[in-house]
């Protein structure tokens, strides 16, 4: 249980950290002069570019269980909420047929 429970979390930690490494590991290359980028908010964006494009295939290889736990943890509380869903509404339908039932008696006694 505690393994999937915070299965969202740990992919979306695990995937920023991915990302925050390349991005530093670019940003320390841009500084040693590997990358020829500009100084500036063109130059910060153009790190960002490079770092998203560089961990994306990363974090797709290396983060294939905790995307796979991430993707089992959001179908079952997608079918727990249907199922909950479903329940509910046949609570309703026997609160309401009780009414109903009370409802006759009350109005046959009347008569």
């Amino acid at each position: 249980m505690s393994t999937k429970s915070h299965a969202t979390l740990r992919y979306s930690a695990m995937r920023a950290s991915i990302f925050l490494a390349c991005f530093l590991i670019a940003l320390v290359l841009a500084h040693v002069g590997v990358l020829p980028v500009t100084a500036g908010a063109s130059g910060v964006f153009l790190l960002l570019l490079i770092a998203g494009l560089v961990s994306a295939p990363i974090s797709f290889v290396v983060l294939s269980r905790q995307r796979d736990a991430m993707s089992e943890q959001i179908t079952g509380g997608i079918e727990r909420r249907k199922a909950d869903k479903r329940s509910m509404g046949a609570r309703i339908a026997a609160q309401n047929a009780a009414e109903d039932a009370l409802d006759d008696a009350v109005r046959a006694e009347q008569k």
